[in-house]
């Protein structure tokens, strides 16, 4: 099989400070890791190679520092890694992202047969990316699969959906986008790092080796505008109740009983 995995450099970090002017993350005052839910993706095409042989590409899109997560996806088991690096393509959402990565995979893997994405990622989590990757190849698709399995030319998905455990097919090529619940992710051998890192080539290529429309690319080709960017602030109050436990019980069910019911699913008399 001929597999792409699309994977993003995301900052190690819980909370980073916004740019202001441009509405973005100041990236470059935090480490950079892959992004969690791109390291099951990667898994799961490490597993489908490992049954059904094949080549893997990996590829991302970032800054030079992202070439340190595809070191060390080839350090993991994958066979090619490219990076998209060019200050043409920065600032640009998730539709000039998907347009970027697809014209690279056409240029790179024209033969492909499935492209895997994380289902979502840790510093936006707008889960886009793999469903307009899906328009931008002119492909089926399936976001959120928890289980892959190839029969022939069919791809077998399944997924939980609205509490529904769904069991999808899908003809080749396609693309799916791998949620964080299977295909835990394995971990690299210190060999194999010092290989990936001393060894193994991570190729670069910009704007102009992909041709692309620069209208398309970086801020000029994002239909997103941010407005503003503001933090939620979270206001607490605390509330200390006296006197005997039998009355603390009472007071406490008079006075918050809607939000215990909320919270845990029944009202107060026990009823679902």
């Amino acid at each position: 099989m001929n597999l792409v995995v699309c994977i993003k450099q995301v900052p190690a970090v819980s909370e980073l400070p916004w740019d202001p002017q441009s509405g973005t993350l100041k990236r470059n005052l935090a480490e950079g890791m892959m992004n969690p839910a791109c390291r099951h993706a990667l898994e799961a095409a490490l597993r489908l190679k490992e049954i059904h042989g094949g080549y893997i590409t990996a590829i991302s899109m970032g800054p030079p520092a992202a070439a340190e997560i595809l070191h060390e996806a080839l350090a993991l088991g994958a066979d090619k890694a490219v990076l998209l690096s060019d200050p043409k393509l920065a600032g640009g959402d998730t539709l000039a992202t998907s347009y970027t990565l697809g014209r690279a995979i056409y240029k790179l893997c024209p033969d492909f047969d499935l492209v895997l994405c994380g289902c979502h990622t840790s510093d936006s989590e707008t889960a886009q990316v793999g469903p307009q990757l899906c328009v931008e190849l002119d492909i089926p698709g399936v976001a959120n699969v928890e289980h892959l399995q190839v029969r022939g030319r069919t791809l077998i998905m399944r997924r939980l959906a609205d509490n529904f455990l769904e069991t999808l097919e899908m003809d080749l090529p396609g693309l799916v986008t791998v949620t964080t619940k299977q295909y835990l992710p394995r971990y690299a051998s210190l060999g194999g790092l010092n290989e990936a890192f001393q060894s193994s080539e991570v190729r670069t290529l910009t704007a102009a080796d992909l041709d692309l429309d620069g209208d398309k690319v970086g801020v000029a080709g994002s239909a997103t505008r941010i407005r503003a960017v503001y933090a939620p602030q979270a206001a607490k109050e605390n509330v200390v109740l006296k006197g005997a436990v039998k009355d603390i019980v009472e007071e406490l069910f008079n006075r918050f009983g809607d939000r215990i019911a909320g919270a845990i699913g029944k009202d107060l008399n026990g009823r679902q």
